[in-house]
């Protein structure tokens, strides 16, 4: 019970933006992470390079009518033939299903792949129960994909110029460079997982990274357009660091990034699982892939590349150096302050009978006189209290 009712306040904590979860202070950490995941990611790149699709690299496509043939027994009718690597994907469904094998046979002859070519067909027919004319073949060019490619790389380069100049704009130029940094992170990131997972790169595959991009970017710009507005009224009075407010802005719009990314990876999610696994439209499954991918790195690289990013560069600033030294020095000096003990100066009250009394500031004590006196507690230092009390008897004797 009380674990569900901490629980509940943890949530509700979250959902109201009064979290304290220090990012910026473990950013070090973020970056190492990211910085494996990338290296790791370009070192299989250089090893094994990408699967590209034949859209890319040119090579043959086959597909025969079938409501019964699967997918295994495809591959095992093709096997003889050497196509270990093919794909072979399911398309539609019920009386218009069909099934499609994807091969690369660029490195043999015409002769050879001509032959080659109409083996698989007859036996792609046989396994499918068909007739061998309603196998269709279709040689795939690489001029397609490298057409969509060298787009890509165009709406790319564009797509940064266009919202480093808005950012600029809009916010401030560091801004606009830590928002870039980490659409690269997201871009390398997928790009990395592609390479070590094996995933076919087809042009499906290339629209999609194009599409998390503006997904990566809206979670960077919910964070600073709250780091804005934090600035004006924890900074510019002095009471927080650049980087506190950072992180401020961070826990406040944490709720709203978590609830933004599950909303768009659910569907997602959806695609991939319900379309392409269990409805058996494959062809989804190269966009959800690239788009689940990315919408995963783009809401981490929001939160934990980006911001700890614009908070080194601005933290950087002779005006921000300047303002995080005094807030350092003020809270020494408070914590020196409050670190320092009470000194409350006690004093012993000797009475006429010659007890003596300690009491909290100051009481009176006897005289010889017979008035009163204040005796510092310091003063009795060095002497026993049986002393004193002999000599304050032998005064009154």
């Amino acid at each position: 019970m009380n674990q569900r009712l901490s629980l509940k306040r943890a949530f509700g904590r979250l959902f109201r933006g009064e979290t304290d979860i220090n990012f910026i202070g473990h950013a070090r950490r973020w970056f190492t992470i990211s910085g494996v995941v990338i290296l790791v990611g370009l070192a299989s790149l250089v090893i094994r390079g990408l699967n590209f699709g034949i859209d890319f690299k040119g090579g043959v496509s086959w597909e025969v009518p079938s409501a019964t043939l699967t997918v295994s027994q495809t591959r095992a009718a093709i096997s003889p033939f050497g196509l270990s690597s093919a794909t072979v994907v399911t398309l539609g469904g019920g009386g218009s299903r069909t099934v499609q094998v994807q091969a690369d046979l660029n490195t043999l002859t015409q002769s050879a792949k001509t032959a080659k070519e109409n083996s698989i067909s007859a036996a792609l027919a046989k396994a499918a129960h068909v007739n061998v004319n309603q196998v269709s073949l279709t040689d795939v060019g690489p001029t397609w994909g490298g057409e969509i490619t060298s787009k890509a790389i165009r709406a790319l380069i564009f797509f940064f110029l266009a919202i480093a100049i808005y950012i600029s704009l809009r916010f401030e130029p560091k801004m606009a460079l830590a928002a870039l940094i980490a659409v690269v992170h997201d871009i390398l990131v997928t790009v990395g997982i592609y390479s070590l997972s094996g995933f076919q790169v087809t042009p499906s595959t290339v629209i999609a990274v194009l599409t998390i991009l503006g997904y990566s970017l809206y979670d960077t710009i919910v964070v600073f357009d709250r780091v804005k507005e934090n600035i004006a009224d924890m900074v510019q009075v002095g009471r927080r660091t650049y980087a506190d407010a950072v992180n401020d802005s961070i826990n406040q719009v944490l709720a709203r990034s978590i609830n933004t990314s599950t909303v768009a990876i659910i569907p997602i999610l959806s695609v991939l699982i319900v379309g392409a696994y269990i409805l058996g439209a494959t062809t989804l499954e190269d966009f959800g892939l690239a788009l689940f991918i990315g919408l995963t790195t783009g809401a981490y690289s929001s939160i934990f590349i980006a911001s700890p990013i614009l908070a080194w560069l601005k933290e950087r600033e002779p005006r921000y150096k300047v303002l995080r030294q005094n807030i350092g020095a003020a809270q020494l000096k408070s914590a020196a302050k409050s670190a320092r003990p009470n000194k409350v100066e006690s004093r012993v009250a000797v009475s006429a009978g010659g007890d003596v009394e300690v009491a909290e500031g100051q009481v009176p004590s006897t005289s010889a006189a017979g008035k009163s006196r204040l005796v510092s507690v310091e003063s009795l230092q060095g002497s026993s209290r049986p002393s004193a009390r002999k000599k304050s008897k032998g005064r009154r004797r």
